[in-house]
């Protein structure tokens, strides 16, 4: 089991993923997401994250159906949704709600707090831009492909630890999803940490 200081750093659950997935959303906030490469371990707060919730969501990409591209969606919560935008960015998201029922939550920004350096040899930007969008911080800590269908209930590479935070949580329309229906753009399904300087850009 990995740790830091002597402490460990736990998988959170299949059940903690196995729920409705706005509060999934919500509860990943102050959560650590913990990287593992070749021994050398990182990790990083989870300040910013964007509900999917599934085939009536018009945003979801698992509304147009199961393909090989969205399959992992369609399996067990818990698991990495990792897909490719602008043919350039992986994103990151994690499965939630019953086998079946094809949900998933994107982190979309993350705030270091164990062996930044090694995050900065990644991605070597100066500032805040090394981890506040959705395809910097999967560059920051090495997530791509590799890790599609990836179990994060387990403390193999990636998963989530649990955290807390003692700071509102704001709310608002998701970014990028243009194409979507008027009622899904609008949904506030967007959520963040008030006030924390690493969280997203949002345009």
């Amino acid at each position: 089991m990995s740790s830091l200081h002597g402490l460990p750093l736990p998988p959170v659950p299949r059940d903690f993923y196995q729920r409705d997935t706005v509060a999934v959303a919500n509860d990943l906030l102050g959560c650590w997401l913990v990287r593992v490469i070749d021994g050398v371990q990182m990790a990083a707060r989870i300040v910013e994250t964007e509900a999917y919730c599934g085939v009536h969501d018009s945003a979801c990409h698992a509304h147009r159906g199961l393909t090989p591209r969205t399959a992992a969606m369609f399996g067990q919560p818990g698991h990495a949704y990792v897909y490719l935008v602008y043919g350039m960015h992986w994103l990151l998201n994690i499965v939630t709600e019953p086998e079946g029922s094809p949900c998933a939550v994107l982190i979309r920004a993350v705030e270091p707090v164990l062996n930044e350096p090694a995050m900065r040899e990644r991605r070597s930007i100066p500032g805040r831009q090394l981890c506040n969008g959705p395809g910097k911080l999967t560059r920051a800590l090495g997530v791509d492909k590799a890790l599609y269908s990836h179990d994060m209930t387990r403390a193999e590479q990636l998963w989530v630890c649990a955290g807390s935070h003692s700071t509102p949580i704001a709310s608002g329309p998701r970014v990028g999803i243009d194409y979507a229906e008027h009622h899904d753009r609008d949904a506030p399904w967007r959520f963040w940490l008030e006030g924390n300087p690493w969280v997203s850009k949002a345009r």
